[in-house]
């Protein structure tokens, strides 16, 4: 193929992952409800992956504390061959059918918390064997996986089959099935955060303001709540901490 026929047919490979995701929307909501009760009661979700779909459930983890100011302990991802394996690919981490378990254990994982493995084969033995162990534990389990009738989703209590079909290379799950795994994780964190009220209308009133494009945004979303200029917005958004604090305040001031 030339450069031209290879995108265009990587996107119409990519063009078949929304409607994939889409059919399986009455199978997210189950499972976020179960968060949502976890998280009400001071329990923790954790995501559990190897390769790409344990990056990605990293990704998503990882910015749940900036983008809605939650705890670093809240949402929580992990990686068969631990954090070196986020840049490089450990040898066999994944084939280890009891690491997955040990690695939870390191965060006195317990049945008030949700454990959502990923894996686009649904067969992967640290995913596999970790959700396996919940189980025994009386802990609460989901899986999302690429892949009908796996052992993974068999396995868990809420699972997720988004059926994506063959990859433009065969084999390459980081291509239509990661971007299935990220669209189903941004589904559920973000319809999540937004139930616990981390969200005011559409806007991140909770975002921690670690850099100058994020105060930025606050200052914005405080001129466009009070009419004020922006220099009036930032001098309150700073001094109150968050976009929530500061309308809050305002207001009663």
């Amino acid at each position: 193929m030339s450069i031209n026929d290879l995108l265009v047919n990587i996107n119409k490979e990519d063009k078949k992952v929304a409607s994939a995701v889409e059919k399986v929307i009455p199978n997210i909501e189950p499972l976020i409800n179960q968060i949502i009760n976890k998280l009400k009661n001071k329990g923790r979700l954790f995501y559990i992956g190897s390769g790409t779909s344990g990056r990605l459930g990293i990704i998503d983890a990882s910015e749940c504390p900036p983008t809605f100011g939650v705890n670093h302990n809240l949402v929580i991802g992990l990686i068969a061959g631990g954090d070196g394996a986020i840049r490089k690919a450990v040898e066999f981490a994944e084939d280890d059918s009891n690491q997955g378990w040990k690695d939870l254990e390191k965060h006195n994982v317990s049945s008030k918390d949700i454990v959502i493995g990923i894996a686009a084969s649904g067969t992967t033995p640290y995913v596999v064997g970790a959700i396996d162990h919940c189980n025994n534990n009386n802990i609460c389990t989901g899986a999302i996986t690429c892949n009908r009738e796996s052992p993974l989703a068999s396995l868990a209590k809420y699972p997720i089959e988004v059926i994506v079909g063959p990859e433009f290379i065969t084999g390459s799950t980081r291509m239509k099935s990661g971007s299935a795994q990220k669209l189903v994780l941004n589904m559920i964190s973000t319809a999540v955060m937004i139930k616990l009220g981390y969200v005011k209308d559409n806007k991140m009133v909770d975002m921690k303001l670690s850099n100058n494009k994020l105060v930025t945004r606050g200052a914005k979303m405080l001129m466009d709540k009070f009419f004020l200029n922006f220099n009036d917005a930032k001098k309150i958004l700073l001094k109150y901490g968050s976009v929530r604090n500061a309308i809050k305040n305002h207001i009663n001031e």
